[in-house]
């Protein structure tokens, strides 16, 4: 999606999305050229090794299974290097919560509910934002035929936005899930939890995250990554552990 072109799209979207009850921007439209325009859109280099791009690539379609931190962590790196994106269908989104993953909340659009707008909505957004979140189970909850779901994926494709989805979508070509968390903070004696060097706080939480889906995705990968890190977003955890974790299973 380059050239000023762009910025027209996005201006019209969202401007016109912002007038639609129930819709919140998080920040003023750009008034200068998309600086999001190549193929692929970075994550945060802990995530990486999961993707086969090592990104987001433009016109794919990503579906997210076991955790929404790892959701709105994919928008991180691109909203803060100047990228849009706009989550649609998520009424209990906490921005806040968004923004400490490293999110860039000046460059996010909400549209909590967009009842049966939801493809004007979603193609509309898929025209000018750079990447579009579905919430979980949009598809299904409005009772879309299988059809129009291929149709917002063709729009992905067509427009080279990613279109991002809090749980499976059939046709993704990659699927993000969460097999496992294991929370750093917690000490286990005889069978009693009890809180580690960090009284009252768990630290941190390291995911095992495995990428798969088609194509060049079709070799499973599995990475883990600090899911709050040390300063809330994604990082690479450390080879050793020196302090006792358990490990609670994703659902």
């Amino acid at each position: 999606m380059p050239g000023s072109s762009d910025t027209a799209r996005t201006s019209g979207a969202v401007g016109w999305l912002s007038s639609l009850p129930g819709v919140s921007t998080a920040s003023t439209l750009p008034t200068g050229q998309d600086q999001g325009t190549g193929t692929v859109l970075p994550v945060p280099p802990a995530l990486e090794s999961a993707l086969p791009s090592g990104g987001l690539r433009r016109g794919s379609t990503v579906s997210v299974r076991g955790s929404r931190a790892l959701l709105f962590t994919l928008l991180a790196e691109a909203t803060t290097r100047g990228s849009w994106a706009a989550v649609v269908g998520m009424p209990d989104i906490g921005v806040a919560a968004a923004a400490e993953l490293g999110v860039d909340v000046r460059r996010l659009a909400v549209v909590p509910a967009p009842g049966t707008e939801i493809l004007p909505v979603v193609g509309a957004l898929l025209d000018g934002v750079d990447l579009v979140v579905l919430g979980g189970g949009l598809p299904a909850r409005q009772s879309l035929p299988r059809r129009q779901t291929e149709r917002l994926l063709a729009r992905a494709r067509q427009r080279g936005a990613v279109l991002l989805t809090e749980g499976p979508v059939p046709g993704a070509e990659l699927e993000l899930h969460c097999l496992s968390r294991r929370w750093q903070g917690l000490e286990e004696q005889g069978g009693t939890v009890h809180v580690g060097c960090a009284p009252g706080y768990l630290r941190e939480c390291e995911l095992t995250v495995r990428g798969s889906g088609r194509r060049a995705a079709a070799r499973p990968q599995d990475v883990h990554v600090l899911l709050p890190g040390p300063g809330g977003g994604a990082v690479a955890p450390a080879v050793s552990h020196d302090v006792p974790v358990r490990e609670l299973v994703a659902g």
